[in-house]
């Protein structure tokens, strides 16, 4: 009792204190005079009334912005509102005391609901039994309000019908409202109307009458995984319920839908296979399908499903070109593009490569790998270069090209003319005027590439012959381009027509060209390479060579051709220079290389007062030796032995072959005079001749002589030559035969004279200090010629000794061969 009693004081607390708050917790009260929903448009008033004595205020929307208002009594005022056109707050203030609440009024705009229409009424056949039926319908415009629809359904079947049944609808975004509802399999038609209601009012749709049969559609059809070959497809389809109409839809990737050819008018099985052909080898092929009754609606497609057919061999030959080395005339590369899926009819394994030779046949042949898309082959006259794509299945038609060109008729296809080149910021257009007469198998070949590096990114394309221009892609900005233009007839190159200078985006060189300098005499060579491709700025017009001459602070300058990579520049006064260089584009010149230094320098002369110094003391000296009998002896010696071809051989005398047969003897007629001078022909003397070692020093001077001197007798004069052509070189040692006495045989001491004979009243009789002083003579000459060697061993400025008597050639044998000797 105690806890009831306690619960029903705090009841009766809390009642009285929210009686309280409610009599005296707002200051005023407001309403409208069309409600709280009004029609867009409209205009109607808006009132408050206080509950104390104030002056009170009117607001509307937020932040709170004071409206004009009218005052109707002591505690009401109004405002009037005219064209409402979209959902507002009002608000009424007064300062009481105690303080209380303002009031405040939410006003809804809209519209009445529109008439719903687009009626959309489908039958979704479950199986033989049941089914849904899915109503959408379009339910007009905004009403800016809530709204409630309703679907009425009456369903009639074979024996009766059932009364209208409500089914509330959902909104299908702003525009649509849509509601779904089972039905038997015994239905045979409806009859649906809807109904749509906001606070404005409400509105209602004519009754529509639909047979199910009409809008009856298919479950979707279930798809099994394809099993593909290279040109067909098999695929199992399910369907809940049979059906009298299936379609199979194919697609390649990026490629639209294609029907099969369906199968209608037949009762479908819940299970079936179907074919699907004229499919292409090693293509990735997405499937679909739908079903329908006899009569109705297509089912939705099913879910997609993806299968890849399987290979084949490649059925077309390769795209393939070629370019010949500028350094290499042996060789050949060979260029080939990469065959896409529906050429390839699969993967790609290897390439093969092929170089065969009318004459000699089989030349080369390779497998290359499939990454590859060029090689290098053996280069001949007469080859046929054969290139095939190979994948699992086998390899593809050969592609060919001849490395010789047979030329056709030349006024049907003589050399393209009028061949442009028109380049913008992203392509590049290649045209061309067609041949009038050309053949009907005639083709284009275009060919481009980045100037100087045709090996390494040569493209190409192939066009027909009623093509007359190609729009080329892929052109890289501030890069310079060239190409040419083939014609061709049976695989045969016509003609080729070149084009350079292309570019699309072009700006200055950024960078001036690396230069080297050579100076010979009075020019100097200038040589340069090329600016790196990332700097050049497009194509190179031009270069510039600066020249500064240093003394006159003057500048010249040499325009070159941008194919040149070399420039002589000729006559250079003597001078310090300086020397540069810049490339230009047709955007402009770029920057200059660093500067070089280099000087001409003056050509030295001899003075002629400095060669007349030099040379005269030499022409004395020489005129001294000139006059010097010793010396011009000694000059002819040295050229008559150098003269092979004009001096005799000695061994061909007489006396050389005589003592080859008399090992060393021979006999000479000697003529012996007395005192008394009186001359008489005697018995020849037989003379025997020994040669004497080869003398140490000089061959022409004396040597020693036997201590036993012999009296001097004289040759005979049938045996006397008229000139003696040698000097004598060796000492004859004569033994008389009637007396007991010694002689000694004279030599001659002068080997600058000729002797003409030895003798016998020269020097009498000799006594033996005579015979000292004179090999004491001689030893101190020996001496002389030894230090001088080119002068005779005896005193230069002595006249020669002649001695009587006679000696020939045919009696003496000389050597020449001593006087070398002598020198070393």
């Amino acid at each position: 009792m105690a806890t009831m009693s306690r619960l029903w004081t705090i009841f009766t607390a809390i009642t009285v204190l929210a009686v309280q708050l409610c009599k005296g917790g707002k200051s005023c009260s407001i309403w409208s005079s069309a409600g709280p929903v009004v029609q867009r448009g409209s205009s109607f008033q808006v009132f408050c009334t206080f509950n104390c004595k104030c002056k009170g205020s009117m607001y509307s929307d937020h932040p709170p912005k004071l409206q004009d208002h009218t005052v109707l009594n002591s505690t009401t005022i109004y405002c009037n509102v005219a064209n409402i056109t979209k959902n507002r707050t009002y608000s009424c203030q007064c300062k009481c005391s105690p303080a209380l609440d303002p009031c405040g009024l939410d006003i809804s705009a809209g519209y009445l609901p529109e008439r719903p229409k687009n009626f959309s009424c489908i039958y979704k056949v479950k199986d033989n039994e049941s089914g849904v039926v899915f109503f959408t319908w379009k339910r007009g415009r905004d009403t800016f309000l809530r709204d409630n629809s309703v679907l009425w359904v009456k369903t009639v079947s074979k024996n009766h019908t059932d009364g209208p049944v409500e089914h509330k609808a959902s909104s299908k975004g702003t525009a649509f409202s849509s509601v779904s509802f089972s039905v038997s399999g015994s239905v045979q038609r409806i009859s649906v109307w809807v109904e749509a209601k906001n606070p404005l009012g409400s509105a209602e749709s004519i009754p529509i009458d639909y047979e199910l049969g009409d809008i009856a559609m298919p479950s979707t059809p279930l798809l099994g995984q394809p099993e593909c070959f290279s040109r067909e497809c098999v695929i199992k389809v399910e369907q809940p319920v049979q059906t009298q109409h299936l379609e199979i839809q194919y697609r390649a990737e990026a490629t639209t839908w294609t029907s099969s050819s369906p199968a209608s008018g037949v009762q479908m099985g819940l299970v079936q296979d179907r074919s699907i052909s004229s499919l292409e080898p090693y293509t990735l092929y997405h499937f679909r399908a739908r079903s329908k009754f006899s009569t109705g609606l297509w089912s939705q497609w099913s879910e997609k499903i993806s299968s890849l057919t399987q290979e084949e061999a490649p059925a077309k030959e390769l795209d393939v070109w070629y370019a010949k080395s500028a350094s290499d005339f042996k060789s050949l590369r060979v260029y080939w593009k990469e065959p896409n899926i529906s050429t390839a009819r699969g993967i790609i394994l290897e390439y093969k490569v092929r170089v065969d030779s009318q004459k000699s046949g089989l030349v080369f042949i390779t497998n290359v790998s499939a990454a590859a898309r060029n090689y290098l082959v053996p280069f001949c006259s007469d080859c046929e270069v054969k290139v095939w794509a190979c994948n699992s299945k086998g390899p593809s038609p050969p592609a060919r090209i001849t490395t010789h060109h047979t030329k056709v008729n030349a006024q049907q296809l003589a050399p393209l003319k009028d061949v442009k080149v028109t380049a913008d910021n992203r392509s590049v257009t290649i045209s061309w005027r067609k041949h009038v007469a050309a053949p009907l198998h005639a083709a284009y070949v275009v060919e481009w590439y980045p100037e100087g590096h045709k090996l390494e990114e040569l493209r190409w394309v192939r066009l027909g012959r009623n093509d007359n221009h190609t729009v080329v892609t892929g052109i890289q900005p501030f890069e310079c381009y060239e190409g040419a233009v083939h014609v061709f007839y049976n695989e045969s190159s016509v003609s080729r027509t070149r084009f350079t200078g292309v570019s699309t985006l072009t700006s200055a060189p950024s960078a001036g060209p690396s230069v080297q300098q050579t100076v010979e005499g009075n020019q100097v060579t200038v040589t340069w390479t090329e600016i790196p491709r990332g700097q050049r700025g497009g194509c190179v017009t031009k270069y510039t060579i600066y020249l500064e001459i240093g003394s006159k602070q003057q500048q010249q300058h040499y325009f070159i051709p941008a194919s040149e990579r070399m420039h002589i520049i000729k006559d250079l006064s003597p001078d310090v220079y300086s020397l540069w260089m810049t490339a230009s584009t047709a955007e402009g010149e770029g920057p200059a290389c660093q500067k070089d230094k280099f000087l001409i320098q003056q050509e030295t002369q001899l003075s002629p007062i400095l060669v007349c110094g030099v040379v005269a003391p030499i022409l004395m000296v020489m005129l001294c030796l000139y006059h010097s009998s010793a010396v011009k002896q000694r000059f002819w010696v040295y050229f008559q032995c150098l003269m092979l071809d004009v001096v005799p051989d000695p061994a061909n005398s007489k006396w050389a072959k005589e003592c080859t047969q008399e090992m060393g003897k021979i006999n000479l007629q000697v003529e012996v005079s007395n005192s008394s001078g009186t001359e008489g022909e005697e018995e020849p003397i037989l003379v025997d001749v020994e040669e004497l070692p080869k003398p140490s020093s000089d061959v022409c001077r004396p040597t020693d002589v036997s201590s036993r001197l012999l009296p001097q007798t004289g040759l005979s004069p049938e045996t006397e030559p008229t000139t003696a052509l040698y000097p004598l070189t060796t000492y004859i040692k004569s033994f008389s035969h009637d007396s007991d006495s010694s002689d000694h045989t004279q030599t001659s001491l002068d080997t600058n004279t000729t002797v003409d004979y030895i003798s016998s009243h020269g020097l009498g009789n000799m006594d033996e200090e005579d015979q000292e002083d004179e090999e004491e003579d001689e030893d101190e000459e020996e001496e002389f010629g030894g230090m001088l060697g080119f002068f005779p061993s005896h005193n230069i400025f002595i006249e020669p000794m002649e001695f009587g008597g006679k000696l020939t050639l045919n009696s003496v044998k000389i050597d020449c061969s001593d006087f070398f000797l002598s020198e070393q």
